[in-house]
């Protein structure tokens, strides 16, 4: 017995539409997810925002050495540690 056909997905004309699309929508019916591939992208760098953020004096200094100790940037580690908290969140 074969497998339906997958149905297909309108054209969008902006990333927007299509995003809230894909939202509403489940893509078990459009894609058949048994032939996926995983991939790499070794240069793709997520977006990012500049945010100011106010730090006690001391605190700043303990997350620098603490950088500095590991031999990484200071606002690097802070992602670090963000990221880690909010993946076991």
């Amino acid at each position: 017995m074969s497998k339906p056909e997958k149905k297909r997905p309108p054209q969008f004309t902006t990333e927007a539409e299509e995003r809230a699309w894909w939202e509403r929508h489940d893509s078990s019916e459009y894609l058949d997810w048994s032939k996926a591939e995983a991939v790499s992208l070794p240069n793709l760098k997520p977006t990012t925002r500049t945010i100011s953020l106010r730090l006690p004096v001391t605190m700043l200094d303990r997350i620098k050495m603490e950088a500095n100790r590991r031999d990484v940037p200071y606002q690097s580690l802070i992602k670090s540690w963000l990221a880690d908290r909010l993946d076991r969140e």
